[in-house]
């Protein structure tokens, strides 16, 4: 490989990622973009060689993030995907060190995940029952993204033959093609049943939910509804899938259950990224105690 051909080495780490790593085609297009913001930068400065990039390039890179007025947690992002992409340079022997060593992401305001009340998802599932189209695949929706907090890519990619009623389970196909099995609740198989009597004919290969066209649910589709009946029942800025997803574990903690359970049931690869629930749920209590207590 040429040592001059920057755009080379990018196209050949991207390949790993999609290849190796496995990551999703958003993931792999948000690294391509932030990674050609970075060669246009490169082409400003007249810097060609990969190792003509030094740690005053990328401090300067920033700079440049800053003047834009980009986010920290953009700037955060673009670092962390220059960072991947130098140590897939190292190891591969494509050149020697890494112009990231010393430099640290900017430190994050971590935000609290928004969730729904309890008693605004049963309104939901309330009104969801009163529609005569598409009701139970509605339902189900919302079920297995609260009820089994699901990611929406793990919920459209589920196959009839990923439910296993008799262990009372679904098997989930994660993040990294990692499997997990995660535990069906009563209401959900109730729900679920409810919906698999309602297909004519089903084939463990088939696609578990279906629109009203008779094709495998997508992320648009599922996007369109959450947002259609959060609508209807909370005002929370985010009308997102993923905020049932939160929901889901910050109601499971609330209710006594083990951080690393949920972490399995999460899917989560690290305890950290689950622990924010548990943040979620003393703000939580504070704010009861706050509007209950007496002399609060």
């Amino acid at each position: 490989m040429s040592e001059n051909n920057i755009n080379q080495y990018i196209k050949h780490f991207l390949s790993n990622l999609s290849a190796i790593k496995r990551v999703s085609d958003h993931t792999s297009i948000s690294y391509q973009n932030d990674l050609r913001q970075f060669t246009l930068f490169l082409e400003e400065k007249k810097i060609s060689n990969i190792n003509s990039i030094s740690e005053k390039t990328i401090r300067l890179f920033i700079l440049k993030l800053n003047e834009n007025n980009l986010s920290r947690t953009s700037i955060s992002r673009k670092l962390s995907v220059l960072r991947g992409f130098f140590n897939y340079l190292i190891q591969n022997e494509f050149t020697k060190s890494n112009p990231l060593e010393n430099i640290k992401n900017p430190k994050l305001q971590r935000k609290l995940p928004e969730i729904i009340t309890l008693d605004s998802y049963l309104k939901i599932l309330k009104l969801l029952g009163e529609e005569e189209k598409d009701s139970r695949n509605n339902q189900l929706i919302f079920e297995l993204l609260y009820g089994c907090a699901l990611r929406v890519s793990e919920l459209c990619n589920l196959n009839y033959g990923d439910i296993d009623l008799n262990r009372k389970s679904i098997r989930v196909v994660g993040k990294g093609n990692k499997t997990r099995l995660v535990p069906l609740g009563e209401k959900s198989q109730q729900i679920l049943l409810n919906y698999i009597s309602s297909r004519v004919s089903i084939n463990q290969n088939d696609p578990l939910i279906l629109t009203s066209s008779n094709k495998r649910i997508y992320p648009k589709y599922v996007d369109r509804l959450v947002k259609k009946y959060f609508s209807k029942v909370s005002d929370i800025a985010k009308k997102s899938p993923h905020i049932l997803r939160h929901t889901a574990a910050t109601h499971m903690l609330d209710n006594g259950a083990d951080l690393i359970g949920v972490k399995e049931i999460l899917g989560h690869e690290n305890l950290s990224t689950t622990q924010i629930y548990t943040h979620v749920s003393v703000e939580r209590l504070k704010q009861a105690y706050k509007n209950a207590h007496p002399k609060s």
